[in-house]
């Protein structure tokens, strides 16, 4: 099987289930986005880190390609008169049990390093660095699946394992730093 196909060359693209459309929707926005999210976290990994940082996130990028696929399934994907598509088919889908696995990285991050006292800035180390742009680039794909939640059906943890992912690499981030003995950069107001 040939890589290209040029069933895109015209700016669209395939849902799963066949539905059409364009490589601007929403949608395409937002598991594209979790795509770059999760190959930005394949960066991550091949920082010099501690264990307790990098081995959850190969798990997480199991999540968050299921999060693409849920993502490129639309539930109202349904022919005329007929059941939606998507029940016939195995979708995977993050749920309690995810969302509950990263709270408990995050309370095992979050002890790891000081007390917060100041707000911090993205820095430190080249792990800690990589991290808080992971962070950033995962909050963008929880605006867009909570923009694409108000147009359309979505997992019903998408979003809330998007959020707690994000708290989740700030934690990450903190705990890289606290384990290579350097200091969080702190963000000091110019008027003070």
């Amino acid at each position: 099987m040939k890589l290209y196909t040029r069933r895109g060359d015209n700016g669209l693209t395939d849902l799963y289930g066949g539905r059409r459309v364009s490589k601007d929707s929403l949608r395409v926005e937002a598991y594209g986005t979790v795509d770059e999210l999760n190959s930005l976290i394949g960066l991550v990994r091949c920082s010099p880190g501690p264990a307790s940082v990098l081995e959850p996130l190969a798990s997480i990028q199991s999540r968050l390609f299921e999060i693409g696929a849920d993502l490129a399934t639309p539930e109202d994907d349904t022919e005329q008169g007929a059941e939606p598509k998507r029940k016939a088919r195995s979708v995977p889908r993050v749920g309690d049990d995810h969302v509950a696995e990263l709270e408990a990285w995050i309370d095992h991050a979050s002890g790891a390093a000081p007390a917060m006292t100041h707000f911090v800035l993205p820095g430190g180390t080249e792990l800690a660095s990589r991290l808080h742009v992971a962070r950033c680039v995962c909050r963008r794909a929880e605006r867009l699946c909570v923009a694409l939640a108000h147009a359309e059906p979505l997992g019903e943890a998408v979003v809330v394992y998007l959020n707690r992912l994000s708290d989740l690499l700030f934690a990450m981030a903190r705990q890289a730093n606290a384990e290579a003995d350097v200091a969080d950069v702190p963000w000091i107001s110019p008027e003070a």
